[in-house]
């Protein structure tokens, strides 16, 4: 018997072996469905995305007696006039701004230099501020790489435009599908496991599905009022392109804990072309900001559901970016929630008892 089970296990091995093996021999024939799997993950990606933000609407209009695709389409139209809305109120300032930030980029540039220059004559910065030769050097070389990644964008402005088209194209049609039938799948991925763990599987599949249904919401909520927080707080201190600023660092912010870093740099750039004061302003209304996020709002929104520690989180983000650039430090936390309710459960169904026992 166990010479049987002994050779089932050494011919699975071969067999995965051999699978994988003829997998690189006949990439040929696997690319084109890689090319369209790339193709399509960033909708799906972006689908899901919004299906976890647009889900509770739907059951809500559900619940009143509203049919699911009917519920849909109101969504959809109830979107657009957002988007109209938006188009009149919100996008001319924020158009305005980013428009004069383009035109003013250079002047920008020039503005941080020389104050950087008037500060070093200072006592107190000039140990702090590179020589002006350095600084200069320095400046230089930054605004040679920018240029440089401008030009290499624009030679890939026909790709780029063509992904943005079908992403554009493809989201409205996968998002009603999963709004539609987002509630079947759990069930119908039951049948892919055996029949005595189905009901283990049914509670690994809840349980995904609220932390990512948590995180996305609440990640959404708390950057929306933090951009709010910002604009307000930018206006009343007058930072210039205080709307554009705000939606930048409202964006940026979706990255946990480095994203508040990274959100902070162009708002201090841009204070530092203003004033010393200005500069020290912004960071003081940024980290106002992101205390009321993080101690007051984060736990209100999550309570104890999202358990990650901050080391972990970095990690995490480090790995992601390493491997799977800016996709992988959007889906590091969400994949990593995942893959820990499916260990903590097969640890719970196969080892838990087995260890226990062990030990005793």
């Amino acid at each position: 018997m166990n010479l049987s089970k002994y050779l089932r296990t050494c011919l699975s091995i071969i067999a995965t072996m051999l699978i994988i093996y003829l997998g690189f021999e006949l990439s040929f024939i696997l690319l084109p469905l890689l090319y369209v799997f790339n193709l399509l993950l960033a909708p799906l990606i972006l689908s899901g995305f919004m299906f976890y933000l647009l889900r509770p609407i739907v059951n809500y209009l559900q619940r009143k007696k509203i049919n699911r695709s009917v519920s849909v389409i109101l969504i959809y139209l109830a979107f657009s006039g957002l988007l109209v809305l938006f188009s009149i109120i919100v996008w001319p300032t924020l158009r305005n701004q980013l428009l004069t930030f383009i035109d003013n980029a250079p002047h920008l540039v020039t503005d941080l230099q020389s104050q950087l220059q008037h500060y070093q004559q200072t006592p107190v910065w000039s140990k702090v501020i590179p020589s002006e030769s350095e600084l200069y050097s320095r400046l230089t070389d930054s605004l040679n790489s920018l240029i440089s990644l401008i030009t290499n964008s624009a030679s890939n402005f026909v790709a780029v435009i063509s992904n943005v088209i079908i992403i554009f194209a493809t989201i409205p049609i996968i998002l009603y599908y999963m709004l539609k039938e987002g509630s079947k799948l759990p069930s119908k991925l039951l049948h892919f496991i055996p029949r005595r763990y189905q009901r283990e599987g049914k509670e690994i599949f809840k349980e995904i599905d609220n932390a990512l249904s948590q995180f996305i919401v609440g990640r959404v909520l708390l950057n929306l009022i933090l951009g709010v927080m910002l604009y307000i707080g930018f206006l009343i201190i007058g930072l210039p392109y205080a709307l554009l600023l705000a939606v930048i660092s409202a964006v940026v912010n979706l990255i946990p804990y480095v994203g508040a870093l990274l959100a902070t740099v162009p708002v201090v750039i841009v204070a530092l072309t203003v004033s010393p004061s200005m500069a020290i302003w912004s960071v003081v209304i940024i980290i106002i900001a992101q205390q009321i996020q993080d101690n007051i709002l984060s736990p209100i929104i999550y309570g104890k559901q999202l358990d990650i520690h901050p080391l972990t989180t970095v990690i995490l983000l480090l790995i992601g970016a390493k491997f799977f650039g800016i996709m992988g430090v959007i889906l590091a936390i969400p994949a990593y929630m995942i893959i820990k309710i499916i260990l903590v459960h097969i640890y719970k169904i196969f080892l838990s008892d087995k260890i226990e026992d062990f030990i005793e």
